[in-house]
């Protein structure tokens, strides 16, 4: 471990938060809410440590695998401690441990909350905490990656460290040109958004906060009822769109740019996301109607729009689903497991896992049949390696074990049994709200300290895909 790289690289996030900082102060010294001294003594001693770093001339070096590991955790813990010291500063949050949990919600874009009255925030403060979301969203390191030149040389190990998927690709062969692609892509797609809120009638400010929790498919909103607040069709299916597509590999985002339309629309990861959409809502519909509710367009918009909020991982809320059957519940579920696509901004365990899966238990079946055949695992036409197998099956294992552990830990904090299934699968897929005391119109305030922090945990190992996490616990990796 070269302390010199890891300290370089977290003053180079400094700088990124600093400078993140800098909104916030324009809306506290506007409003004049008394904001600003916390906002700016903040950004500034930040940029200062920063400054101090630069001028020790640490000369870094290309980063090793165990380095680009511990510096995304570090980074990621830091960033979510600093990003709690406004809430807690200003008293609008009771203890540094709910400003650590709401601001680790917010980067990791899980959109669990501990807020009772979230209107009663001022502007500069929710501006900040919508924030979170969006830069957390395309991920941090990515943006380090992006912003500086030494980052990108050894940069993939970072990329791949924070990046969510099986499979880290390089859509050109620089991977700080990747990381530009990507935030570009971003970009490009949440101005879009925006534009598109403001001219349905969206109140400017809320438009930008909407647009950072859609795009990062996270779910902080400046409103106590969620979506709801806003109740235009008009509104509702723009969202629907984007929330959609922050949950479609961003890669594919480029290539269709870039007229790549047939490798778009046959993207066989695609084709899944897709089409449990469709099934869990053509589902949802008929257990709806079943228990009596009567057809129309609000039944059927509400309804896609509550599929695609959970399966992306946002947790945008229209309507209260925890009054819904068993049934859609338990859909619901398993949509907050399955969460999005790969290099998207959705959490869960992803699409491409989940067709790894099903294609190496069709692989295992022929070859139980045909035991001197060799079956390869295909993706789109390309075999998947054995290695790439065995990490989503090793992913898979570890994601079950994260649940069931944070499930327990739930219980012994005094949460219900359906409390806790939902606090540990909303925080681990970073959706945020749950079931039961978590669920659609509650909140998490009520949870021990203790359990907040197992979820912080939880939140965090979800966003970087545990892998990170837990290699830290090895002994080996200290060695």
């Amino acid at each position: 471990m070269r302390i010199s790289n890891i300290a370089y690289a977290l003053s180079r996030l400094l700088l990124i938060l600093a400078a993140a900082f800098v909104p916030s102060i324009v809306f506290a010294a506007v409003d004049g809410d008394g904001m600003l001294t916390i906002f700016l003594s903040q950004a500034a001693v930040m940029a200062a440590v920063a400054f101090l770093f630069g001028q020790l001339n640490l000369r870094p070096s290309e980063l090793s695998v165990r380095e680009g590991f511990l510096i995304v955790s570090l980074a990621w813990v830091l960033m979510s401690f600093l990003g709690a010291l406004p809430f807690a500063v200003s008293g609008y949050v009771a203890s540094i441990t709910d400003g650590f949990f709401e601001t680790m919600s917010g980067f990791t874009t899980t959109g669990a909350t501990i807020l009772r009255d979230i209107e009663a925030l001022p502007r500069s403060l929710l501006l900040w905490r919508s924030l979170t979301h969006w830069l957390g969203g395309m991920g941090v390191i990515a943006l380090a990656v992006a912003l500086f030149p030494f980052l990108g040389v050894g940069g993939f190990q970072l990329f791949k460290a924070e990046s969510p998927g099986p499979i880290k690709d390089r859509i050109v062969p620089r991977i700080r040109d990747t990381a530009v692609i990507l935030w570009a892509v971003y970009v490009a797609l949440s101005v879009l958004e925006f534009g598109l809120l403001a001219a349905g009638g969206m109140p400017m400010f809320d438009a930008v906060c909407v647009t950072f929790g859609t795009m990062a498919t996270g779910g902080f909103v400046p409103r106590n009822p969620s979506i709801a607040a806003y109740p235009s069709a008009y509104l509702h299916y723009v969202i629907i769109l984007f929330m959609f597509l922050a949950g479609v590999n961003f890669s594919l985002h480029y290539g269709l740019v870039r007229g790549r339309v047939k490798e778009f629309v046959r993207n066989p990861e695609l084709r899944l996301y897709t089409s449990f959409i469709l099934a869990a809502t053509l589902l949802v519909i008929a257990s709806r109607l079943r228990a009596g509710e009567r057809f129309g367009e609000p039944l059927v918009r509400g309804t896609l729009f509550q599929v695609v909020s959970l399966i992306t991982t946002t947790g945008f809320i229209t309507e209260d689903y925890g009054l819904w059957k068993p049934f859609a519940q338990m859909l619901f579920v398993l949509l907050m497991v399955i969460g999005a696509s790969s290099s998207s901004t959705g959490g869960g365990v992803k699409n491409i896992r989940v067709l790894v899966l099903l294609r190496s238990i069709g692989a295992h079946l022929k070859k139980l049949l045909h035991p001197r055949t060799v079956v390869p695992v295909k993706i789109g036409g390309r075999v998947v390696s054995e290695d790439a197998v065995s990490s989503v099956l090793a992913f898979l294992a570890l994601y079950l074990l994260f649940f069931i552990v944070g499930t327990l830990a739930m219980l012994v904090a005094g949460l219900d049994i359906v409390s806790s299934v939902g606090a540990a699968a909303a925080t681990l897929g970073n959706i945020g709200p749950g079931l039961g005391s978590v669920g659609a119109v509650q909140n998490y305030a009520h949870v021990p300290p203790v359990g907040k922090w197992v979820l912080s945990l939880l939140m965090m190992a979800g966003r970087l895909e545990i892998f990170p996490v837990v290699i830290l616990l090895r002994r080996s990796f200290w060695r």
